[in-house]
């Protein structure tokens, strides 16, 4: 499959696993040659700002400006790709605050899910804002947010959910 055509891939996918005001995404094809962690937090900082400039946020979030690129490298912890199909399935459907409630069909979530991590391939690279160890959340904004951030050295994906208690 061509560059372009992955890519129109990745955005169709990702687009599956939005939810109006309330699950985000981004898909996009790096310009940068080589482009490592610092560019994938810079389109991590992109979503932020979009979010923040949102109408349904933006009442939430006064005087917010996302965090700096290496302040979101900082906060990024690496995901297994084996484990990226299921956490990006759960980011997208699964309510942060009431885990009863899905913003997506399990099934929706899932199948959308493995169609990205599939098309970034085995050897993409995965990061969370969720640290591993202990359960805890690094979060990028003052609410509650859930990130995932995946890319294969030319493509990158982004779902971030974001909740307000």
């Amino acid at each position: 499959m061509t560059s372009t055509g992955v890519l129109t891939e990745l955005e169709a996918g990702m687009a599956e696993l939005s939810t109006p005001m309330r699950v985000y995404v981004a898909a996009g094809r790096f310009t940068e040659p080589e482009p490592d962690l610092p560019e994938l937090a810079a389109r991590i900082r992109t979503l932020l700002a979009a979010i923040a400039a949102d109408d349904a946020w933006r009442r939430f979030l006064p005087g917010y400006t996302p965090a700096s690129v290496p302040e979101i490298c900082a906060s990024l912890e690496a995901v297994e790709t084996h484990g990226a199909a299921s956490f990006l399935a759960q980011v997208a459907a699964v309510d942060l605050v009431w885990p009863s409630h899905r913003h997506l069909p399990v099934e929706t979530a899932k199948r959308a899910a493995d169609r990205v991590v599939s098309l970034l391939g085995p050897t993409a690279g995965w990061w969370t804002n969720h640290d591993a160890e202990c359960g805890a959340v690094n979060g990028l904004t003052p609410l509650f947010d859930s990130l995932l951030a995946g890319m294969d050295g030319q493509h990158f994906t982004l779902v971030l959910q974001i909740a307000d208690d």
